[in-house]
Parts: structure tokens; C-alpha cells; sequence
């Protein structure tokens, strides 16, 4: 799991049966001064997030497929939350 900003959508008009009408948001990964790294996931939105939102990702294939309730399923990444806040304790 990790924290990340979408940067971006991703449009695939074909795609597999389990994606069809799911948004893809392309989500680059943030470090612990909330910058981004530069590591990309495409993950399935599942909370509404939208390009410039700070989002909690889950980025292990069998998390997600528990979440979307998919067995089996080609699904790796999965927005969960949509982030108000992080601190850090000193």
C-alpha cells in the first residue's frame, strides 16, 4: 500500500470483460516529503478519486481483487481512499 497523486487517465476502449465501466487513473507513487518518485501504477478507481487528488493505493494483485470482489482477475492496483492529510511524527 502506498500514498500517490493521479497524475492522469487512462482510456482503453478494449479491455477485458472485468475492467468495462471501471475508471483507470494513472497514479505516480510519492515519498515521505510527498514528492513523486517517478513509479507509475495504472489502478482502478473505486472512490471517485480525479487527476491532482492524493490517493491511497493498494498495489498487490490479491488485495485488489478482494476489494473489486474478482476471482480470478488481472487487476493489480486499486484506489481506496482519497488522502486529506499525512503527518509525520518527528
Amino acid at each position: 500500500m502506498y500514498i500517490g497523486k493521479v497524475i492522469g487517465t487512462v482510456v482503453a476502449t478494449i479491455k477485458i470483460d472485468h475492467l468495462d465501466k471501471r475508471k483507470l487513473l494513472l497514479v505516480d507513487m510519492l515519498d515521505l516529503k510527498g514528492d513523486e518518485t517517478g513509479y507509475y501504477d495504472i489502478a482502478v478507481d473505486v472512490v471517485q478519486a480525479g487527476p491532482g487528488d492524493t490517493v491511497l493505493v493498494i498495489d498487490e494483485g490479491n488485495g485488489a481483487r478482494q476489494i473489486l470482489d474478482l476471482d480470478p482477475g488481472a487487476i493489480r492496483a486499486v484506489i481506496v481512499g482519497i488522502v486529506d492529510e499525512v503527518s509525520i511524527a518527528a
